[in-house]
């Protein structure tokens, strides 16, 4: 068994070096950060594309993390006290704005929902603890993508089969969706109108930790037409967010304009 652990050590030196890039990189960079011959991280990194934790963006001639890894780092999050740290400052931000709120994870190219606090007499939402939903639907979702690389999410959504819809509308092409996570990051803030449950819109904002990598959204989820969204609201909602990027020990992301 000992004869295995030195290729252990070198898989999790290059999923660590991966984590910590902003994008996809090279064989050559891969192979000089863990400090192997180019060959023998050839046949390393062969062998976690296979498992999942790498992937092989092969137009780009890069290599990056692949949906297993990310699921590990979502299993993570769903493990650790995100939800205790989160729950209180949820609570809060559905008593000042009397609507409901949730947090939401990643977990391949869908959101898991991991925190919901239910506004008193406000409808029954789909957004019930455990349910995935497709990320690039819901306003959890886009801000989490918003925040992640462009080949990353190029792998997460490879081709137009990637695009399910619920309601008939939404992004249904990777163009329409890196424009609407431009306007996203621009924005500082994620939306979506009907996307999920018509009558339904919500705004959110990711959560970043250390890495400065989106761990998680806080969302407000409220009936279309019967709340106004308006400087004050999105800034609440930014700020629990980043209450909780702070306790992460992470930076927040430049807060939206007002």
């Amino acid at each position: 068994m000992s004869s295995h652990v030195p290729a252990a050590q070198r898989a999790l030196r290059v999923l660590t070096f991966l984590a910590a890039q902003p994008e996809p990189v090279t064989l050559d960079r891969i192979a000089r950060a863990v400090a192997m011959p180019r060959s023998s991280t050839y046949q390393l990194v062969n062998v976690m594309i296979a498992e999942g934790y790498v992937t092989h963006l092969e137009d780009d001639h890069r290599y990056g993390l692949g949906l297993a890894a990310f699921e590990v780092g979502s299993g993570y999050t769903r493990q650790a006290p995100l939800q205790r740290l989160a729950r209180r400052p949820l609570a809060g931000l559905v008593d000042e704005l009397g609507e409901s709120a949730h947090l939401a994870t990643m977990h391949g190219a869908d959101v898991v929902y991991v925190l919901e606090e239910r506004a008193p007499g406000k409808p029954s939402l789909v957004t019930d603890v455990g349910v995935r939903l497709p990320a690039h639907l819901v306003a959890s979702g886009r801000a989490i993508l918003a925040q992640l690389p462009a080949a990353q999410v190029r792998a997460l959504f490879p081709d137009r089969a990637a695009f399910v819809s619920r309601t008939g509308t939404g992004p249904a092409s990777l163009t329409a969706l890196s424009s609407l996570l431009a306007g996203t990051r621009q924005r500082g803030w994620a939306t979506e109108e009907g996307d999920v449950t018509a009558g339904f819109s919500s705004i959110a904002v990711a959560v970043l930790d250390a890495s400065a990598h989106p761990v998680a959204a806080v969302a407000v989820t409220y009936e279309t037409g019967r709340f106004t969204v308006d400087d004050a609201v999105v800034r609440r909602v930014a700020d629990t967010a980043a209450a909780l990027t702070r306790r992460l020990h992470g930076r927040p992301p430049k807060p939206p304009p007002g």
